[in-house]
Order: C-alpha cells, then sequence, then structure tokens
C-alpha cells in the first residue's frame, strides 16, 4: 500500500502526483469551455500548443527530480485534458478525498483507478453526489483547513463555481478535530480579472510563516481581512488583479523554504527571495491560458 499524508502546503515533499499534457487533443469549441482564461484564448487565438506544454512539465519533472521526489503521472487518455490533478482529489492527513468534479471530467478520475488502488480502502473517500468539491478549494493548514466556495442562489448559473457549503460540512464531519473555515469567492464564466475559479488562485500559505492573497477574489472582505490578520500584513504578498489572473497565487512549494515558480512572475520571485525562499524558476505560461498553474498541477501525496 501507498503511505499518503498532508498536514500542510508546503512541509518537505516526498511523492506527488503531476498531470500530463500528452495528447490533450483539439483546441476546444468556446461553448465548451468550463473557465473564462481559457475561452479568453480560445477566442483571442492565443491557446496553448501541445508541445509547448509538454515543455513546460518537463521543466518541472527535472524540478521534482533534482529533490529527489516521488512521481506519479496519469494514464494518458487520448485526446482529452488531463493537466490540472489537483481537481481530481486531495489528501488531508492520511485520507484520501476523490472530488465530485464537473461530469465533463470524470474521465480524469478513471485514469488515476491504478494510483488509488494502492491506497488502503479504508483511507479513500467519496463524497455524497450533491458535496461539489474540487482540490484547488481545498487548503491545508494546520489546525485548519481553508475552503473556497460559493453559495450564492445562482450558483448553477456558474460554471466557475465549484464547491459548495455542502461539501465543506461534510469535510469538517470527516475531521472533526480540523477547524474548517470557508471563503467566499468571487464568479465569472466570461471575465477572468473577476473569476477566482478555485481558492488556490487567490490564496496560498508558504512557508515561514508567508502567504500569497488577491483581495478582491473574496465577496465578503472580511474574509480577506482574517487572513491578513491571521498571516500578519508584513509576511503577505498581495497579488494585483492582473498577477492572480496570471496565476501568480498558485505556486507550489517543495519545502518550507522551496518553493517552484514560473519565471515570468518578476515581482514575487523578487519578493519570495527577500523573504528567504529558495526559488526554483520554469516556464508555465502557456499551461496559465487554461486558468491553472503549479498547484493547480500537482496532487501531494506524502509530506513530511
Amino acid at each position: 500500500m501507498l503511505p499518503i499524508l498532508i498536514k500542510n502546503e508546503f512541509s518537505r515533499l516526498r511523492s506527488v502526483l503531476f498531470g500530463t499534457s500528452q495528447s490533450i487533443g483539439p483546441i476546444p469549441l468556446a461553448e465548451d469551455c468550463y473557465d473564462p482564461t481559457s475561452l479568453h484564448h480560445i477566442l483571442s487565438g492565443t491557446y496553448p500548443a501541445e508541445v509547448d506544454m509538454n515543455n513546460e512539465m518537463s521543466a518541472v519533472l527535472e524540478i521534482f527530480k533534482k529533490y529527489e521526489i516521488q512521481v506519479f503521472r496519469p494514464s494518458v487518455i487520448k485526446n482529452y485534458n488531463q493537466i490540472f490533478a489537483r481537481d481530481i482529489a486531495f489528501v488531508v492527513e492520511n485520507k484520501l478525498i476523490i472530488s465530485n468534479i464537473l461530469p465533463e471530467r470524470d474521465k480524469e478520475i478513471n485514469a488515476l483507478e491504478s494510483l488509488f488502488k494502492l491506497i488502503s480502502k479504508e483511507n479513500r473517500f467519496i463524497l455524497p453526489e450533491d458535496c461539489h468539491v474540487e482540490g484547488g478549494d481545498v487548503i491545508v493548514s494546520g489546525n485548519y483547513i481553508f475552503i473556497g466556495v460559493y453559495s450564492g442562489h445562482d450558483y448553477s448559473n456558474y460554471i466557475t463555481a465549484r464547491t459548495n457549503l455542502k461539501a465543506a460540512k461534510e469535510i469538517q464531519r470527516l475531521f472533526p478535530k480540523k477547524i474548517v473555515k470557508t471563503f467566499e469567492l468571487r464568479k465569472s464564466n466570461t471575465n477572468p480579472l473577476e473569476n477566482a475559479l478555485h481558492l488556490d488562485c487567490c490564496f496560498q500559505p508558504l512557508g515561514l510563516g508567508k502567504a500569497l492573497i488577491h483581495s478582491n477574489s473574496f465577496l465578503n472582505q472580511v474574509d480577506y481581512k482574517w487572513l491578513i490578520d491571521f498571516f500578519g500584513r508584513e509576511n503577505v504578498f498581495d497579488a494585483t488583479n492582473e498577477e492572480m489572473s496570471q496565476m501568480n497565487c498558485n505556486i507550489f512549494s517543495i519545502s518550507e523554504t522551496v518553493v517552484i515558480s514560473e519565471q515570468n512572475f518578476s515581482r514575487l520571485n523578487l519578493w519570495l527571495v527577500s523573504q528567504g525562499f529558495t526559488v526554483e524558476k520554469v516556464p508555465y505560461s502557456e499551461i496559465s491560458k487554461q486558468g491553472g498553474l503549479l498547484r493547480c498541477s500537482t496532487l501531494p501525496l506524502i509530506r513530511d
């Protein structure tokens, strides 16, 4: 059996599932998009090419190799997007929760069946069908589980609304000793600057007590203020609207002091170095055109 253990977002990574851009298929039709960033690039004629995305993911694999991290990959499905492994499942403590994702993405779960079978059955969970959740909305932080949700009466109108309050309540039931705190996220089906697809698009705790946050992504500014008070203003990188849409908050921690970041995130990368981090820079701007970056592409299985 494969042991799993996740207590936070930044302890030393030992094992990870990393998505794949192999055989991603043709450029989607605009009407088939389920995020506004992809839609924008399809309509603009700037949607990424598979060869470029393969090169970007290969650069990340080299970083994993450098730090001797065990890497699992999904079984490749022909002409199917399998880049964003984080959405498919998530680990809290020693439990794997398999997400209730968009029906259009069900095959992504099937492609991970061989991996899931390596994890003890009593540690695998699927929430009730009406508990909508994707892994990008779930952030483990010590005693806390932070969850991005949308609870508006118009929830069904937003294909970008991926996690509901029912899921948060069920996760609280599974982890009664944890504090589950929800954050209402801003949603838009068409405007990338006004849409926080997942919580990790606008917030991420890092090692050394630091955090990345974008204020406008939170529908209730009291939530943003709570995070500022929790981490301390001096420990927070405040992302601009443009930086949020470019996915600056979606970098990935190898350890408490080492992160992987997109090479063009100039202001963020300088801030990270000034705060004591080693920044492993990779090209990932083509993959970001689909509304996700490094955290979205990874599903950590074991951290120290």
